[in-house]
């Protein structure tokens, strides 16, 4: 992309100009001149496409405060009213989805299909909780004394701490601001210092949004060069709950400091996600979505296909097909049409893909396609395909890079208890014509993950559904179904419209008055 098309697009997103990375409400965004400024390159061919200054702690807690103050207003304000201002702000979004897209494949090198399906994404979750913005219910409960009412109500949790990953830098922020907002919290987003501009344009345009409205500011967000105001921000006790997305050893460490405070946490976090094909599957179904999995996002995926088992009687012509198809993956631009895997997003990407085929090959693998860093500018590397063994180290390891580890099963009940070795419980998926291998595979003796499909892959969850998974994946559940429910504190209410005091469980306590 030429330096012309890149400061138009910047312009067009509100990004013309020197950008700080910090917003604080009435403030306005941060004038401090101190801090090393943070370089912004494109994976694609490591040029430095911008600057952004960091915020610094005077930064921070003026966005603290600030939002406190938000949080406050904003519980006061009907759920309905909520719910149109994120609608409000979903608009916006479509009126830039095209810009905001290309800024998402520029900055983080998926393909631009992938980045438009992201801010996609951000205005079908505005769409969503537009309507369950009318939907925060409570329930009745029958008392067991006469003349009493009981239920249960749902109230704004405060603040909510937003921390988020490169690899979808600004979906998953939506999934978590936009129910957060439709909740009555006012919400903080620390981005991933990798992808600082798609998070500084989103900001630009809440800040449209809310300017034009007269909302309190109850988007915010600062952005962290190191990890000293990342801390900071976990450890605040005005934070009351810390949805924290990213690898499962910081995310350990999230959850241990946030649990130290008794605070609220929801960790959405790695993945080493499955595909079973058994004897009846449809391969022609499942090659396209096993490549996808693997291939999609340049395998940065936390729902990224990591392994697939396949069993004896079809593995040979899987392979094949599997081989066949990779060779057809065109790597390069993501921006250029026909692209179907752009870059890793750094250098340090690529050093742990080539660590990890390398381990593989040691530990016995056969390598049947790709495996290679591209000697071109930018992170590129091939699609690799390994025949291997489930127990070997690397194997269950998740290397954010795509590589498929293909491993051959004798029977479905092998292929379960294989995938279920993993730590990880994200996201899994079988392939097959078999209703009872079905069923099998979605109940309480299948698959132990937060995701499990039938013939279709792991990655590309739709939103109405509650994403998230379980063991070392952390447990957490966003976007849809009642996902709504971690972002708001529950009450139980009692009405006694009685002229009599009796007490639960027939307890008798008689004093005079």
């Amino acid at each position: 992309m030429s330096k012309v098309d890149l400061n138009t697009l910047l312009s067009r997103l509100g990004l013309s100009g020197t950008n700080p990375g910090a917003w604080s409400g009435s403030e306005g965004w941060s004038r401090s001149h101190d801090g090393t400024l943070i370089n912004v390159r494109s994976p694609a061919d490591n040029s430095l496409i911008a600057q952004v200054r960091p915020a610094n702690a005077s930064d921070y807690e003026a966005v603290m405060t600030s939002a406190v103050a938000a949080a406050r207003a904003w519980r006061d304000v009907p759920a309905p009213k909520r719910g149109e201002a994120v609608r409000l702000l979903g608009e916006e979004l479509r009126r830039h989805k095209q810009e905001l897209g290309m800024l998402v494949s520029l900055e983080n090198g998926k393909i631009l299909a992938e980045g438009l399906g992201e801010v996609q994404e951000m205005i079908d979750l505005a769409d969503f909780a537009l309507g369950q913005s009318r939907m925060l219910y409570g329930l009745s409960m029958h008392s067991e004394r006469p003349q009493h009412r009981m239920s249960e109500q749902w109230l704004p949790l405060g603040v909510v701490g937003i921390i988020t990953a490169f690899n979808f830098p600004v979906a998953v922020w939506s999934w978590n601001a936009f129910l957060g907002a439709i909740c009555g919290n006012a919400c903080v987003w620390k981005p991933s210092p990798k992808t600082p501009l798609t998070a500084l344009a989103v900001q630009t345009l809440c800040n449209r949004v809310m300017e034009r409205e007269k909302l309190p500011p109850i988007f915010q967000v600062f952005i962290d060069q190191g990890t000293e105001l990342a801390t900071r921000f976990v450890d605040d006790k005005r934070v009351a709950l810390v949805s924290f997305t990213g690898s499962t050893e910081v995310g350990r460490k999230v959850g241990g400091r946030v649990a130290a405070r008794l605070g609220k946490s929801l960790l959405e976090l790695g993945g080493n996600n499955a595909v079973i094909v058994d004897e009846t599957a449809d391969l022609n179904l499942a090659v396209p979505a096993i490549v996808f999995g693997a291939v999609g996002t340049a395998g940065q995926r936390c729902t990224t296909t990591r392994r697939v088992f396949a069993h004896q009687a079809i593995a040979a012509e899987l392979e094949r097909r599997l081989v066949h198809a990779y060779r057809q993956v065109r790597i390069g631009d993501p921006l250029e049409e026909g692209t179907l895997m752009g870059p890793l997003i750094d250098a340090a990407a690529v050093g742990r893909y080539s660590e990890a085929i390398d381990l593989a090959k040691q530990a016995g693998g056969t390598l049947l396609t790709g495996g290679s860093a591209l000697k071109r500018p930018g992170n590129f590397v091939e699609p690799a395909i390994v025949r291997a063994r489930n127990e070997w180290p690397i194997v269950q390891t998740e290397t954010f890079a795509p590589i498929l580890y293909l491993i051959p099963v004798a029977s479905l009940e092998e292929a379960i208890s294989q995938q279920n070795a993993s730590h990880h419980g994200l996201s899994s998926a079988l392939f097959t014509d078999r209703l009872r291998n079905a069923e099998t595979f979605l109940s309480a003796a299948g698959s132990d993950c937060g995701i499990a499909n039938i013939n279709l892959g792991t990655s590309g969850a739709e939103i109405g559904g509650a994403f998230g998974g379980e063991k070392d994946t952390g447990g957490g559940r966003e976007s849809g179904s009642d996902a709504w429910k971690a972002y708001m504190r529950r009450q139980t209410n009692t009405v006694n419209w009685s002229r009599a005091l009796p007490l639960a469980q027939g307890i008798e306590f008689n004093v005079s008055g």
